[in-house]
């Protein structure tokens, strides 16, 4: 296989998995950080285990976390209100609560946009060469 027909099966592939609009379990999470980490799985899940309880427990504690380059994690409050229950139609108070915020990064939506916009640019390539 040629180098460039290497490269356009990896895009077909990569457009593939964008098309499929999939969802990334946290098990795939860890198979990947396994596969290029290079560690075992037991070890891969500790260390996203690891990741995941400090953004709980800063975001508990109030702390605001910043990942530079890619986005970051608030709190937002929700004030309290009455609601209703959809089933009796009775009313309800909710209480306030607290939500968690992922607010992404300038880079990350950077990133995110160029490979959309480059795999939009392949394939308009890919019907030109085509119709030639």
């Amino acid at each position: 296989m040629t180098e460039e027909a290497t490269l356009d099966h990896q895009s077909d592939n990569d457009l593939n998995d964008i098309a499929k609009a999939g969802v990334m379990t946290k098990a795939e999470l860890v198979d990947e950080v396994a596969r290029v980490v290079q560690l075992t799985k037991k070890q891969a899940e500790t260390i996203v285990n690891i990741v995941f309880d400090s953004i709980v427990d800063s975001l508990r504690t109030g702390q605001k976390i910043e990942l530079r380059g890619f986005g970051s994690f608030r709190l937002r409050s929700r004030k309290s209100r009455t609601g209703r229950n959809p089933k009796t139609g009775e009313k309800v108070e909710v209480p306030s609560k607290k939500i968690p915020y992922f607010k992404p990064g300038k880079e990350l939506k950077e990133l995110i946009n160029k490979t959309l916009g480059e795999g939009a640019v392949e394939s308009e390539t890919v019907v030109e060469d085509a119709a030639e």
